[in-house]
């Protein structure tokens, strides 16, 4: 299992990839707002950051990992990964 095909496999679907974006948009508006500070804050925004990622991409590495996919086009690579 090379790093280079676990990231670039799409398994990310346009639904799961909504879903991945509203924790995000709930712990910046939390941050912004004041509810969240310190630490928690600190640690919310590293899992809602990893969460923003792998929704951008469109690949998730535990997703691949486990074969699981959420992607009607999943198991294709990129077409620059050839």
């Amino acid at each position: 299992m090379s790093i280079v095909r676990m990231m670039t496999t799409r398994n990310v679907g346009k639904i799961d990839r909504v879903i991945r974006v509203l924790p995000t948009v709930a712990v910046a508006v939390a941050w912004y707002g004041g509810w969240i500070t310190g630490w928690l804050a600190i640690g919310l925004a590293v899992i809602a950051g990893m969460l923003l990622l792998t929704s951008l991409l469109g690949s998730c590495s535990i997703y691949y990992m486990l074969g699981f996919s959420t992607c009607p086009v999943s198991g294709k690579a990129r077409p620059y990964d050839r």
